[in-house]
């Protein structure tokens, strides 16, 4: 039975169609998402795999086809037939490649700008507040709407990272912290409790401001599962504001080469309970507290050496009987400089 071209090509397209859309939606390539912004990022990243799976089923489709169909047959000497062209054919392998660059272009401007990248303050609000209240700016005497300008006049250089969503846009991120990067490590600083960290520590479903900056070389800071990423550059300031969905922890990665040791500058965030986090942030600060007190207790300029280096011996592999080697020689020296006077 013969089946006319049209239901043939119908059926191949409808066939086409929902393996693009199951793939686009089942890859599994991307880690679990554990924010708010990741979803929309999601979002984006499974219909660009939806429209490359579809394409790529047809154009091998069709060199396969062309393949088998065209293939030169045995003892066939003759040429090929002669073809110049077909413009209707090229006007639409042109036109459909720039119709999906249009559209995903248009969806990854508003996925950005939902996530709050199109805020024009986002590097040089220390506050959280994103400075809603000069969202317009007055030029020649006309209010001139900011709201697509990534550019602070004020400063002269173009704001970095992610700022407040258009939902959130004039309100102050309930967590603030401050991220250092430097070789090879990053350091978070909490301003509202004055905890300094290793590791980063936010409360579930709250949304936390981040200022990165850097003290040496250009680092980036990346939350795979959250997906999202900055630079870290050293004497500017820019931002991330998100919001963490799942509780667990996750990789904190530089995503910038920056030195021999790159690949270790990997620490870890944890996102926790709010009843979790607060008794984190106790700890720390009773921990700080102690270690206060000790330092106020200790005069370091009334140890010996041995003495004052006793604590770091073991770590720089040296034994007791050199440090008491040492300090007996710091003694033998400082009494020949009195006898020599």
């Amino acid at each position: 039975m013969n089946i006319p071209s049209q239901i043939t090509t119908l059926i191949i397209g409808v066939a086409v169609t929902l393996i693009s859309l199951w793939y686009g939606q089942n890859h599994g390539l991307l880690p679990v998402a554990a924010s708010e912004e990741a979803g929309q990022v999601d979002g984006l990243f499974n219909t660009m795999m939806t429209i490359a799976t579809g394409l790529f089923i047809l154009i091998q489709g069709a060199l396969i086809y062309s393949l088998i169909k065209f293939r030169r047959r045995k003892n066939d000497q003759t040429d090929g037939p002669s073809i110049h062209g077909n413009v209707p054919l090229e006007i639409v392998w042109t036109a459909i490649p720039a119709v999906i660059v249009m559209i995903l272009s248009l969806y990854s401007f508003e996925v950005y700008n939902a996530m709050g990248g199109l805020d024009p303050m986002a590097s040089h609000d220390h506050h959280g507040s994103q400075l809603a209240q000069n969202h317009k700016m007055s030029t020649d005497g006309q209010d001139v709407d900011k709201s697509l300008i990534a550019f602070d006049p004020s400063q002269g250089e173009v704001a970095l990272g992610l700022g407040a969503s258009p939902e959130t846009e004039g309100q102050e991120a309930p967590l603030t912290v401050n991220v250092m990067g430097l070789q090879y490590a990053w350091i978070f600083t909490y301003p509202q409790t004055g905890i300094v960290s290793g590791e980063l520590h936010i409360p579930v479903d709250e949304e936390v401001q981040l200022n990165i900056t850097a003290t040496d070389v250009l680092h980036a800071f990346w939350l795979p599962e959250f997906r999202i990423k900055q630079d870290a550059i050293p004497g500017r300031e820019s931002q991330l504001r998100f919001t963490p969905t799942l509780v667990g922890d996750y990789p904190v990665i530089c995503a910038e080469l920056c030195g021999s040791y790159h690949g270790s500058m990997v620490t870890r965030l944890y996102v926790q309970t709010p009843e979790d986090y607060q008794t984190w942030v106790q700890e720390q600060q009773i921990a700080s507290a102690d270690n206060l007190e000790e330092t106020v207790a200790v005069n370091p300029a009334e140890m010996s050496d041995s003495e004052f280096l006793a604590p770091y011996a073991q770590e720089m592999g040296i034994d007791s009987q050199t440090l008491n080697h040492l300090d007996a020689s710091h003694d033998h020296a400082a009494h020949q400089v009195a006898v020599s006077q």
